[in-house]
């Protein structure tokens, strides 16, 4: 695709001429600036941190948001923040939300040596895209065409990582659930929010620029731990009980029973060894097995999970250890609002060029996960795809190769949507909202949530 700013002017399209001239002067605005939110991105990126660390990232964010006259809410979920602007008209509240953490590769050329993080997901391209956003409507002549609000919410800890650090601040009440949408809706961040978009960068969603529709999978995650009795492991390995043999049965048990899956239901069970016993000499007595189950809907999870808690059991008793699993609630399916994919598309396909736009069937299912799925689930969302990065996701190999299209171009595609949504007196946002019927509560999510966590710990009869 052209970076060429000039081309990325609106088409002709059946509009108000007042529309064209607000949705103009906005997107002029980002192009004059897009340096600017490029190199926003790029100092995101040289600070990788983790989720519910993310404090010089935040500080950064929270001083570019204030530079525009914006005041900001912090420590929102320990490293998150919110920002408001409000136009001249009462009317509906829609959120633009980035993510500020990163991920653990630390094979990845980008990675930070303080902090072992690297942005090998894109998050520090959403940052950029939303401050563009934030900088082209806080415009005195364009925020006085808002005909309701726009907050800025910058989310810890999407990336489900770290499991039991995050356990810890659990159990110290500094947090309740383990991601950062997930804890933000409990504290009622999003409680005066009537739907929310983001758009995230990728590498492999086709050819065209952008890419929006679909669905992500639901997923559970499991800390395994493997009890067994410590004994010299050449001189008495009969007197001792291996924890670590317990928890290589268990991953072969769960690849006995792959076959069952139905494609379908795009399940995913995956996992790794965090802790494998202490010394080399002794028979492992205290293994740490981390699992996570994924599937495209929660319901469907409920059936999954326990056929591959039945290996984590049968692990156990081959060795005649015990086996704790501690559930922890993860996330749930991602449902995008087609009312709001509609007036996206049309904003990007004048922006991009209609070739340059995939519209996914909504049922498409991939196989990763977010929490914008739980922020779905309370209102309209849309989590539509740039296309520009190489790499594979999470791998060592992903890097934004085009920082146009990384930051700039959504920027731009969202405000202008968010200008169409808030045009003729919000009447669009108005219908859609209408038009859509939550599937919970806030109440109800945060009740569903604290359930699907347990600890269970399983000691045979027979072994007893």
């Amino acid at each position: 695709m052209d970076s060429d700013p000039s081309r990325h002017s609106l088409s002709k399209k059946p509009v108000s001429d007042h529309l064209d001239t607000v949705r103009s002067l906005a997107l002029n605005r980002i192009d004059k600036q897009g340096n600017q939110f490029i190199n926003d991105a790029k100092a995101i990126y040289a600070s990788a941190e983790t989720g519910f660390h993310e404090t010089k990232t935040a500080k950064y964010v929270a001083d570019r948001l204030t530079s525009l006259g914006l005041s900001v809410e912090t420590n929102l979920a320990m490293t998150g923040l919110k920002s408001t602007l409000k136009g001249p008209k009462a009317g509906p509240h829609i959120a633009v939300i980035a993510e500020l953490d990163g991920l653990l590769v630390p094979t990845h050329p980008g990675v930070n040596a303080d902090t072992g993080a690297v942005h090998a997901c894109g998050h520090h391209a959403q940052i950029g895209m939303l401050l563009g956003v934030a900088t082209a409507l806080s415009d005195d002549e364009i925020r006085k065409h808002i005909s309701g609000s726009v907050t800025f919410v910058l989310t810890p800890a999407e990336e489900f990582i770290e499991i039991e650090k995050r356990l810890a601040l659990r159990d110290s009440g500094e947090i309740e659930f383990l991601s950062g949408k997930q804890e933000m809706i409990r504290l009622g961040v999003f409680d005066d929010v009537d739907m929310a978009m983001m758009t995230h960068t990728t590498s492999g969603n086709g050819d065209s620029a952008i890419s929006i529709g679909g669905t992500s999978n639901a997923h559970v995650s499991h800390q395994v731990k493997y009890i067994g009795k410590s004994a010299h492991a050449g001189g008495a390995p009969d007197q001792g009980i291996n924890a670590l043999q317990a928890a290589t049965l268990a991953t072969t048990a769960v690849n006995a029973i792959r076959e069952t899956f139905r494609e379908r239901d795009v399940v995913r069970v995956h996992g790794m060894l965090s802790r494998g016993g202490t010394s080399v000499n002794a028979v492992p007595s205290d293994v740490l097995y981390e699992g996570r189950v994924r599937a495209r809907s929660v319901e469907i999870l409920e059936d999954i999970k326990e056929r591959v808690i039945r290996c984590y059991r049968a692990g156990a008793m081959a060795m005649g250890a015990k086996v704790e699993v501690t559930e922890v609630a993860g996330y749930h399916a991602l449902k995008q609002n087609s009312g709001l994919i509609d007036v996206f598309v049309r904003n990007a396909r004048q922006i991009v060029g209609r070739s340059e736009v995939t519209v996914n069937n909504p049922a498409q299912a991939q196989g990763g996960s977010t929490d914008m799925g739980d922020l779905s689930t309370l209102m309209p969302v849309i989590h539509p795809y740039t296309n520009a990065a190489s790499g594979v996701g999470h791998g060592d190999d992903y890097l934004v190769e085009d920082y146009d299209r990384a930051v700039n171009i959504p920027a731009k595609i969202m405000t202008a949507t968010l200008l169409e949504l808030f045009d003729n007196d919000s009447s669009e946002a108005k219908k859609i909202l209408k038009s859509h019927t939550p599937k919970y509560s806030v109440d109800e999510y945060v009740e569903l949530q604290r359930s699907r966590f347990s600890s269970t710990l399983y000691e045979d009869e027979l072994l007893a």
